[in-house]
């Protein structure tokens, strides 16, 4: 363990907020995230209720260093909207976030919600593109047109953002590889701070997934392999450096909210179907905005799927989601931190993914995924949560 020099107090653990805002004007085919047209005063209810919730939660003296607003679509809301809803945060949050990201459709972009967004101190953008090809956009059910992702990125250059993210997705119907190299293409002329790229996937109850079932769509695993391998290299080549599977960043961009969540710290989320993990439990508010106001008005919680932060579960998760990153994790350092936690079968299980060339056993412990591994990465995942439930099964 390193020493601090005397009289220096250890820097306090990260703690991130999340805000979760609930309205689209229309669902895209593929997203399975809550989300609910606003109708009435459904907007001026929400904001009451994220008072209400902030007004609950309870994190004494600590400052949040990194926000993220996510959705549904936080660019929905007028730009008064706006301005209120940071309010709440800024005055729980005991003063501005060091990294504070908001979610923007480029339909929703416009002079008057960004200089709110700049006054309250946001620094930093990510705007869901998905794709710069109409046909492409369409075969999404995105609502937008390649004008207005023109048009929303120079608003968002010209108000002078530290930090501009745009999102794409990839393996979608009727996409071949030219298509999404020429996406690619078009994304790093137009030179962000960080590029997400998504592969696109079918999850229940989504138009997607009935397009799936009726036969509509169909799945095709070695062309998502092909497209991964590409877009890995092309943006290297291109200066973003990969971090995550799906994340990419110029130096000095990367997205420190996600980074701490993939690390297993602590966060706090707001807002209807909005996750917490802190004070060692996990838990979620109801994917509901009716059940949530009911659950705050009495005075509850992130009381869905609550469960204890064991030894076991953070150790776990801190391997699974810590291997998506390029970095990977240090597994003596996860032992010394998790002790109590079952490690037995889970070391063999690295092992083993060493001698199936899914994963590199560096010297010091670090266990980072191969290229093939990353390719993997969600079955990888998958074997890492049973090796540690095995270890505790063992258990007398």
């Amino acid at each position: 363990m390193v020493e601090l020099p005397s009289g220096q107090a250890k820097a306090e653990p990260p703690l991130g907020v999340y805000f979760h805002v609930p309205f689209c004007a229309s669902t895209c085919d593929f997203c399975a995230f809550y989300q609910t047209v606003p109708k009435g005063n459904a907007v001026a209810r929400y904001l009451e209720g994220m008072e209400a919730e902030a007004s609950l939660v309870e994190w004494g003296a600590r400052r949040a260093t990194t926000a993220f607003w996510g959705g549904g679509t936080p660019g929905l809301l007028q730009p008064a909207q706006l301005l209120r809803l940071g309010a709440v945060m800024l005055a729980r949050d005991g003063g501005r976030p060091d990294e504070w990201t908001v979610e923007l459709a480029p339909a929703t972009v416009s002079p008057n919600r960004i200089a709110v967004l700049r006054e309250l101190g946001v620094t930093r953008v990510s705007m869901g593109v998905q794709s710069f090809q109409p046909a492409l956009l369409e075969a999404l059910g995105r609502r937008h047109t390649p004008a207005q992702i023109y048009r929303a990125y120079d608003l968002l250059r010209a108000a002078d953002f530290p930090s501009v993210n745009l999102d794409l997705i990839f393996a979608l119907p009727g996409q071949d590889e030219e298509a999404w190299r020429a996406d690619l293409a078009e994304a790093v002329r137009l030179r962000p701070d960080h590029l997400s790229t998504y592969c696109l996937t079918f999850e229940e109850d989504t138009a997607l997934w009935i397009k799936l079932s009726q036969g509509r769509v169909r799945l095709d695993v070695e062309k998502e392999a092909v497209f991964y391998e590409r877009t890995w290299d092309y943006l290297e080549a291109a200066g973003y450096a990969q971090y995550e599977i799906s994340n990419f960043a110029r130096s000095g961009h990367i997205c420190r909210h996600n980074l701490n969540t993939w690390r297993m710290e602590e966060w706090i989320g707001l807002g209807p179907s909005a996750a917490s993990q802190f004070g060692g439990w996990r838990g979620a508010n109801p994917p509901d905005l009716s059940l949530w106001h009911e659950q705050i008005a009495s005075g509850r919680r992130a009381q869905n799927d609550r469960v204890r932060l064991t030894p076991e579960l953070l150790a776990a998760d801190s391997i699974i989601f810590g291997l998506r990153m390029n970095a990977g994790v240090n597994v003596p350092a996860l032992q010394a931190c998790y002790p109590a936690a079952p490690w037995t079968e889970a070391v063999s299980c690295l092992r083993r993914l060493e001698d199936e060339g899914l994963l590199l056993l560096e010297s010091g412990g670090q266990a980072r995924l191969t290229k093939r591994g990353r390719l993997v990465a969600d079955a990888v995942g998958v074997e890492m949560l049973e090796a540690f439930a095995a270890t505790a099964r063992d258990i007398p």
